[in-house]
């Protein structure tokens, strides 16, 4: 018997872990994989080169526009280079097309606190809170941010 519980309990942790986790892990899909551009944005992410970044995600959006990654990408890197109105255009299009994307929800509300605007980023920490049924990465950065931005009025 106690066999049988462990194995559905084993099967229910299984099926929750792809809603736990609430977007890909970071690695690039199939089609992404073989587009010259969203590869060349990760490399130029990964040396935090922001406008070569920019400009291949941009690219690679024309080939991929409802890819919620690379709007979500897109921000951040526009966010990196001080863009912040072209960050959150990104970030809410990678939200509409997949409103539990983690990565975009930080992202969003760390630059949401870059403009003064606690409210929106604590409505994005909550969205977190309920994406990460289990603790995720994004939401414990956010919620250190929010935190940090609390105690000093600044991120």
């Amino acid at each position: 018997m106690r066999g049988a519980l462990a194995l559905v309990v084993a099967a229910i942790i299984l099926a929750i872990a792809p809603i736990a986790r609430g977007d890909p892990s970071g690695d690039l899909s199939e089609a992404l994989a073989a587009d010259a551009d969203a590869v060349a944005a990760r490399e130029a992410m990964a040396r935090k080169a922001w406008d070569v970044a920019a400009k291949h995600l941009s690219q690679a959006l024309v080939r991929h526009p409802d890819d919620a990654d690379l709007h979500s990408d897109l921000g951040f890197a526009s966010r990196k280079l001080g863009d912040l109105d072209r960050a959150f255009v990104h970030y809410r299009r990678a939200l509409a097309l997949d409103p539990r994307h983690r990565g975009a929800h930080e992202y969003i509300g760390e630059a949401y606190l870059l403009t003064g605007d606690l409210a929106s980023a604590e409505k994005h920490l909550a969205a977190l809170r309920d994406i990460c049924l289990l603790p995720c990465e994004e939401l414990k950065d956010l919620e250190r941010a929010v935190a940090e931005y609390r105690a000093t009025g600044k991120k």
